[in-house]
């Protein structure tokens, strides 16, 4: 009985003290839900879909407020203001990649994405200067592109026009473009290695995006118990395997002299810094980082291309409208290019529409402030995490009026002419913006045009018992799988 009562009563000060401590840091964060010990906000929160949760709490609290996943706070920065505030104006201040968790336990604070400090900054600094001395945003990639391309083509007409599920298809530029940036060469469609590891990404981005993960960003300790995490450790495990084998093999062949990819590149700096003890350029880096390029440059992009086609079954009013721009602009006799894009202002409209409807990563990744900052009129310590509502800003209606309608006039002035919008933000804004933010756009325009020039897309039941609800709403926004007829033309 005695030690029940001790019990008792060292619970209730723990719940006490953390109500306490959990006041304290609220007086001097913005203001938001009263969180509950241990737990937070989470009970307060649809872990099917956060963003839509968020949104409410906006409505209550304001467009700076926080949240507590789990004990530790977050700081949303919800609409266009904030955001470009925080991540523009003030872009070092909000430069740190905030607490997640998963992928520091699959990072270890390595890579591009999810690392910080001087390894992160040396790290971004040399990818970027590898990217474009490898053509990066130039025709370089561009033919590189163009060439993907072409194989995917000559793929969906062996369909036959029958149904298929383009999920894997979709993945093969991508994921070949990126492989010829990193490894110097491309797989067949067929390849079993190159399949599974597509395979990989696919099943990667449903489980980041599930409400378990955000359970277990917000309790680590569920690492211990069963669940979809110990998937998503060992697929990973098995891309990090692939890709030190493709480095092993590029150590036997490499001619410091004559740099064939990113790996060469990598390479040749970790011999320069070898005697360096402090140097950030080393083995797991270069896994890491890899790991990141891949998975930056492959799932997001082929994941957009699949929302997008979803759209344009349902809508096929505006797959008609840009097949009839590629008919005025290029005709049936050569492939799409980049300079076609200036004189297709549908089409780019149709790209970008895709892009903010579909919002791909509701939330971002997690930021967090670098140092102790006043922010409007609240105090945010270093190191706290910052969770950016980029659906806020992709789904403004002011900017965008009737923002929950799939409709390219967003992107089109009275004229018919492209419009830019300052609010399109699918890849985020300011220190941390997307690495491959030109290299995507340019294949997002590619694959749309070429696929549109060559093949009607005919789904298999009415357009408008086609539902284009996401399956999960995480981390990411994962369309409905489903399967469609991709009829020559």
């Amino acid at each position: 009985m005695d030690l029940f009562i001790v019990l008792v009563i060292c619970l209730s000060c723990l719940i006490l003290f953390s109500l306490w401590n959990g006041s304290y840091a609220k007086g001097k964060l913005p203001p938001g839900p009263t969180p509950l010990p241990i737990v937070g906000n989470i009970l307060q929160l649809n872990t099917k879909n956060i963003s839509k949760s968020l949104s409410m709490l906006a409505k209550a609290y304001g467009p700076v407020f926080t949240a507590y996943f789990g004990r530790k706070p977050t700081v949303v920065l919800h609409g266009y203001k904030a955001v470009k505030e925080a991540l523009i104006d003030r872009g070092e201040e909000f430069s740190g990649r905030g607490s997640l968790p998963v992928f520091e336990e699959l990072s270890q604070n390595s890579g591009i994405v999810f690392s910080n400090g001087k390894i992160w900054k040396h790290t971004r600094r040399f990818s970027l200067m590898v990217l474009r001395n490898m053509g990066m945003g130039k025709k370089t990639i561009e033919d590189r592109i163009q060439e993907e391309i072409s194989y995917l083509v000559e793929t969906l007409k062996k369909t036959n026009a029958s149904p298929c599920d383009p999920t894997s298809l979709l993945s093969c530029v991508p994921c070949n473009v990126i492989c010829s940036v990193i490894f110097h060469t491309r797989f067949d469609y067929n390849d079993l290695k190159f399949q599974t590891l597509i395979k990989y990404f696919h099943e990667n981005l449903m489980i980041v995006s599930s409400p378990w993960m955000q359970l277990y960003n917000a309790f680590p300790f569920l690492h211990y118990i069963p669940g979809c995490h110990k998937k998503l450790f060992k697929n990973v495990a098995c891309q990090k395997e692939f890709i030190l084998e493709k480095v092993k093999q590029h150590q036997e062949l490499l001619d410091i002299n004559n740099p064939q990819d990113f790996i060469d590149y990598f390479l040749i700096k970790m011999e320069k810094e070898k005697h360096n003890k402090q140097s950030e350029f080393t083995m797991d880096n270069l896994v890491i980082t890899i790991w990141d390029m891949f998975g930056a440059g492959t799932e997001t992009t082929s994941t957009t291309m699949r929302y997008g086609l979803l759209l344009l079954l349902k809508h096929p009013e505006i797959a008609a409208k840009v097949q009839q721009e590629i008919d005025r602009v290029i005709g049936r006799q050569r492939s799409p290019c980049m300079q076609d894009r200036s004189r297709m202002p549908y089409t780019d409209a149709v790209v970008h529409e895709i892009q903010r409807y579909i919002d791909l990563v509701p939330t971002s990744l997690l930021h967090a402030v670098t140092e102790d900052i006043q922010f409007r009129e609240y105090f945010i310590p270093k190191g706290t995490n910052i969770l950016i509502h980029l659906s806020s800003v992709l789904h403004d209606d002011k900017e965008f009026p009737n923002p929950e309608q799939f409709d390219p006039g967003h992107f089109l002035d009275e004229s018919g002419h492209f419009k830019k919008s300052d609010y399109f933000m699918p890849f985020s804004a300011g220190k941390r913006v997307c690495v491959g933010e030109s290299l995507a756009r340019m294949e997002l325009f590619l694959i749309l045009t070429s696929i549109l020039q060559n093949f009607t897309l005919k789904p298999l039941v009415d357009p408008k018992d086609i539902d284009t609800t996401p399956i999960v709403n995480g981390l990411g926004s994962v369309p409905p799988f489903y399967e469609l007829c991709f009829i020559p033309v």
